[in-house]
């Protein structure tokens, strides 16, 4: 079976893994776009490709393009203007990555059908390790029809997927998943933060949340770093704080009050304040602990 031709806009940390990963398969990535031209450029050189100037010449080269772009803003750019992905847009398909509003991915889909072309929007659960090994989980929505044609490639870059529905249901699941997490990451850097104030055994402290009711995945992935304040970016406090700032918009439009997850948005705000907001989102552990930047 023939592969499809690849185009990528956005190659930032995620972008740029699955890219790899779907070259190590043998697709032809036959397109790179991205608004930081080096950074496109260094990886067409990498993996043989073509780093376009216009997000048209993406479009005309590739059956399918993948969208990994960082906000809203971003996300309508790329499906507006007369040189946008839409032009030549027929038949081709576009998989749209990027953790941003339901109704910026609803608008981008509804766009490209006008064009002809068809649209699933895949949330990502996973992080910079997981896109370079093609084990994310992948919450897909769109159209059953679009998602059967595309399922083998979606498993070409996942250890688990599941279609959720309509477009926009993939962006308001992800969001309840960030904001999640996002509160269980406050939540273990304050409590780590408060055993450190008092003068316990951080090592002790965390062997005891891992088998009690303070368990959590965060416990697993971000608990050491807080400790020893390694913060290198998997996902980032301004990512974690755009995040929760789409679940908390989406529970205002919902008439549902939600303290703890707009407590949480103050805190990953407050990194970027200090000009944390690079920082993984480990790094709020900084507020919490004592002597450190937001005590």
């Amino acid at each position: 079976m023939n592969k499809a031709s690849i185009g990528f806009v956005g190659v930032g940390r995620m972008g740029a893994n699955m890219a790899r990963r779907l070259a190590d398969l043998g697709y032809k990535i036959a397109a790179i776009y991205d608004h930081h031209e080096a950074s496109a450029i260094s990886l067409a050189v990498e993996l043989g490709s073509t780093a376009t100037r216009s997000l048209a010449e993406v479009t005309a080269a590739s059956d399918v393009i993948f969208t990994v772009v960082t906000d809203d803003a971003a996300m309508r750019e790329i499906f507006s203007g007369d040189e946008s992905l839409l032009k030549g847009a027929a038949g081709k398909v576009f998989i749209n990555c990027a953790t941003v509003s339901p109704a910026v991915h609803e608008a981008a889909a509804e766009a490209a059908a006008a064009a002809g072309a068809g649209t699933l929007a895949a949330s990502m659960a996973s992080s910079i390790t997981q896109a370079r090994q093609g084990t994310l989980y992948l919450m897909i929505g769109g159209e059953p029809e679009v998602f059967e044609k595309q399922e083998e490639l979606l498993k070409d870059i996942s250890a688990s997927l599941i279609h959720v529905g309509p477009v926009g249901n993939a962006a308001k699941i992800k969001a309840l998943v960030n904001m999640v997490m996002n509160i269980n990451t406050a939540g273990l850097a304050e409590g780590l933060g408060l055993g450190a104030a008092l003068g316990l055994d951080l090592a002790v402290l965390k062997l005891v949340f891992s088998q009690t009711g303070a368990n959590s995945r965060v416990l697993e992935t971000d608990g050491d770093d807080m400790i020893v304040r390694e913060h290198d970016c998997y996902f980032s406090a301004a990512h974690a704080a755009k995040d929760s700032g789409i679940a908390n918009s989406l529970a205002a439009a919902a008439g549902v009050t939600v303290p703890l997850s707009h407590a949480t948005e103050v805190q990953y705000r407050k990194m970027i304040d200090l000009g944390l907001g690079e920082l993984d989102k480990s790094g709020i552990a900084e507020l919490t602990f004592p002597d450190r930047a937001g005590v």
